[in-house]
């Protein structure tokens, strides 16, 4: 029979480095105790969640792992880098283009990370059941979709802590980590939970282009630009558009700036490596994609979850941002789409790049078609009696 406890440990952590995982640490159940629990019931009572009711319907279960599987002794945690090669914001500064956030411009990590989450569960039940563990033992493997505390379990597993920004960061990996989870009835020992090694840092609130941290270590979702490109169903207020700039998935200013980054590597997971049509793709061709062309082009990628007609109104702001008079065409092209959530927006980026005697010869052309009351007042707001 193997030694068991520190053997397997040690086993377990090349393992999970020859999956793929960068980082591997254990937690136990009991490690949030009360207070993970108590700040997400404040979170929402403050109605920072927005639109995700389901942060809501899950408190009981999301509050304490125990909730969602008692049989539950211990907790790995798994961090994979996938730091991009070069500067993340440097799309931002390609305004014909659409940025997409670094962690979307690959294949969907979920697919990717699933399935060696399996690997590891698996092989850890087969390296217990060789030394012959008391019980048996169980896994459960958890990444994001499931109702885990993910970033406050990292934290007490030891991978990082979390950042003022309330994103999870590492001293080894900086700031780009996915995390996922293995449950187990197996019993190991626990790593030390990390501490906050923030300092006097606040980089990352001051780089937020729409105000989203009320207080550090404290985010309304209302207000994020990830929230609002990929979470947020209905229309982004008026007050937000010029601040999202190109941004058309996600947002990675609060990451991009954390000074801890100086540690962090390119990511070494081939299948999470951007393909060049998802990393700087033009706004003329995104706005020339139909229903067809935009599930081909983002097939594989977490961009497809959100629909074409959501991904058509944040290309339209993206558009009305961009300075860009000869995108003037293939935006007006918008105007007579099936839902009023890509005609406002087509109105809108409309009145950002035409001339007013262009914007007056569309709203005479449309107007009097135009049953819904959103779009309708996104055409008066030209402000003129000809509308």
């Amino acid at each position: 029979m193997r030694a068991p406890s520190l053997s397997l440990r040690a086993r377990l952590d090349k393992k999970a480095h020859d999956l793929g995982f960068d980082l591997c640490r254990v937690t136990i159940p009991d490690a949030l105790g009360d207070e993970a629990g108590q700040r997400l019931q404040a979170w929402l009572a403050a109605g920072y969640a927005g639109d995700m009711g389901w942060m809501a319907q899950t408190f009981e279960r999301r509050s304490q792992p125990k909730n969602l599987w008692p049989q539950a002794r211990t907790i790995i945690m798994l961090g994979v880098n996938y730091g991009p090669e070069g500067d993340a914001l440097a799309g931002l500064r390609q305004p014909e283009t659409g940025n997409i956030s670094v962690y979307a411009r690959a294949r969907d990590y979920h697919d990717v990370i699933k399935g060696r989450l399996k690997m590891l569960g698996q092989w850890l039940v087969a390296q217990a059941q060789a030394e012959q563990a008391p019980g048996g033992m169980e896994i459960k493997v958890f990444i994001d979709t499931a109702p885990v505390m993910e970033k406050p379990l990292a934290a007490a597993a030891g991978l990082g802590w979390q950042g003022r920004h309330t994103n999870l960061v590492s001293r080894e990996m900086g700031s780009w980590l996915f995390l996922g989870s293995i449950f187990t009835t197996l019993t190991l020992a626990a790593d030390a939970p990390e501490t906050d090694h923030c300092g006097t840092c606040h980089a990352c609130l001051d780089v937020c282009p729409t105000g989203a941290f009320p207080a550090p270590y404290q985010l309304d979702a209302r207000r994020c630009i990830s929230y609002l490109t990929i979470e947020h169903p209905g229309h982004i207020a008026e007050e937000f558009r010029a601040s999202i700039g190109n941004r058309i998935y996600g947002c990675d200013d609060c990451l991009a700036v954390c000074p801890w980054n100086k540690f962090a590597q390119r990511g070494r997971e081939a299948k999470l490596s951007a393909p060049p049509d998802w990393q700087a793709p033009s706004l003329r061709a995104l706005l020339a994609l139909d229903d067809a062309g935009f599930r081909h082009q983002f097939a594989g990628s977490p961009v497809k979850r959100i629909g074409h007609t959501r991904f058509l109104r944040n290309v339209l702001i993206a558009a009305g941002n961009s300075g860009q008079p000869d995108l003037c065409a293939p935006v007006s092209k918008h105007l007579r789409h099936a839902s009023p959530l890509v005609r406002k927006m087509a109105v809108w980026a409309l009145r950002q790049l035409a001339s007013l005697p262009y914007c007056y010869a569309m709203a005479a052309q449309y107007l009097p078609y135009e049953n819904d009351a959103e779009v309708v007042a996104e055409w008066k707001a030209l402000g003129d009696d000809r509308v």
